[in-house]
């Protein structure tokens, strides 16, 4: 995918083909929102623990490592609890700058080893989780939550992948 800019700082990620993985999980979440991927950019920063904590501290005032971050280039949220974000805005030149997303290879693969999933696939929910952060979906309320998920899980089914948030 041209328009990823995959910046990996740990090596841990070298053989989990992580721009395939992320290209993939990109495009099933633009296409279902009826975006075109190839007008988007978007970069993904693939990590360890300190460094998110750091970042988790800087940006959110939390200093905890934490599996994904995202920094949306534009703020789209609904007016409203439980609406749909609206739209991003092409530039001039037609492209939609997204922003950023960050993932963690300690938490990452943390949870997937406790959550008895394969690392692609709890490493493709968020991913998906990411870019819908970054398209203005956030889970803060519930009535927010159960949209954002809603989605993920569509998402992660057309790509054969479970409900992540099933029991």
């Amino acid at each position: 995918m041209d328009n990823l800019d995959l910046l990996i700082e740990d090596a841990r990620w070298h053989p989990v083909a992580l721009d395939a993985l992320a290209e993939t999980a990109i495009r099933a979440t633009l296409c279902h929102l009826a975006l075109d991927p190839e007008t988007t950019n978007l970069s993904l920063l693939a990590c360890d623990d300190a460094r998110i904590t750091t970042l988790n501290s800087d940006f959110r005032g939390k200093p905890s490592a934490t599996n994904v971050l995202s920094w949306p280039a534009d703020e789209r949220a609904p007016a409203q609890q439980g609406g749909t974000p609206a739209p991003p805005t092409p530039d001039p030149d037609g492209t939609i700058e997204l922003g950023d997303i960050a993932l963690s290879y300690d938490t990452c693969a943390a949870e997937a080893a406790a959550s008895d999933k394969p690392l692609n696939d709890h490493l493709t929910h968020l991913i998906v989780h990411g870019v819908l952060h970054l398209l203005g979906y956030d889970h803060i309320y519930d009535k927010d939550a159960a949209v954002m998920e809603a989605l993920e899980v569509e998402i992660l089914g057309k790509l054969g992948l479970d409900d992540p948030y099933s029991a």
